[in-house]
């Protein structure tokens, strides 16, 4: 039964039709996986930022001009490429297991997404706000 609203129980379909939950000892397993494909989402985010800001002085914004003698195909435009697209991939999975509406798969997700924030990305932001606040822009 496919629900279009949120709905709380310990019986879930999620993004395949053989992932089905049945006991609460398969339930909490299901929500643990949530929780870690969340934090490893933003882990991948991380590493995406961190591969993006390589080679960049502390002080230069990350949108500063390409630098364009290092080729097309470099090794870190590789990279990167493929770290968003695992990322991506990623993401699109956490979407569709939210649109399964369970309450607790929801809830999840969003706790993995927020400790994964905590623990890694928040030092990015802290980079960006820090960088900006040096910022002579007058």
């Amino acid at each position: 039964m496919m629900h279009m609203t949120f709905y709380w129980s310990r019986q879930v379909t999620l993004l395949f039709s053989s992932w089905r939950t049945d006991s609460w000892q398969s339930y909490a397993l299901t929500l643990l996986a949530c929780v870690l494909a969340s934090v490893f989402y933003q882990y991948l985010e991380h590493v995406r930022y961190r591969v993006r800001r390589s080679g960049k002085p502390a002080g230069e914004p990350l949108l500063s001009q390409p630098n364009r003698a290092a080729g097309k195909w470099s090794a870190k435009k590789i990279v990167d490429g493929l770290l968003f697209g695992l990322s991506s991939g990623l993401g699109y999975l956490l979407m569709l297991a939210v649109m399964s509406f369970n309450g607790g798969v929801f809830l999840a997700i969003v706790l993995g997404l927020t400790i994964g924030f905590l623990w890694l990305r928040s030092k990015d932001e802290d980079e960006i706000a820090g960088v900006n606040s040096s910022c002579a822009c007058a």
